[in-house]
């Protein structure tokens, strides 16, 4: 599929997935967040999935609305800036770490085509190094 990275750059963007996960959950301790409030919110931005059920490109948004680093940063500015008064910073961190996760195990953005069509390549196919 056109648009989907391999080799090299497929695994620097799961390093940098890894990157991502790490560093938010390094913050959220170092904050001393609740665990609890971790372990529970960690899984929440795949509920986005349930848009599947409306069809690949409904999935596809929805996915890629919950999956992308622009939400858990602007949450976490808003939250910083105390722009929106129920915004918070532990959410942020939570979210971002769900994304990096999922670009760790190699979990893209996805294309309306199919949920295996993903920005890091299809989903069950090695990839070689190119």
């Amino acid at each position: 599929m056109s648009g989907e990275t391999s080799g090299y750059v497929r695994q620097t963007l799961r390093l940098e997935g890894l990157c991502v996960l790490v560093l938010a959950t390094l913050l959220y301790a170092r904050a001393g967040y609740a665990w609890s409030q971790y372990i529970f919110l960690f899984l929440a931005p795949d509920l986005a999935l349930i848009g599947y059920l409306a069809g690949r490109k409904a999935g596809a948004i929805t996915y890629n609305l919950t999956h992308s680093y622009v939400g858990p940063i602007l949450l976490t500015m808003a939250a910083l800036a105390g722009a929106v008064p129920y915004a918070k910073v532990g959410i942020g961190l939570i979210w971002a770490a769900h994304i990096g996760f999922d670009r760790l195990l190699g979990f893209g953005l996805k294309y309306e085509s199919g949920f295996d069509y993903t920005h890091l390549g299809r989903l069950g196919r090695a990839k070689t190094a190119g």
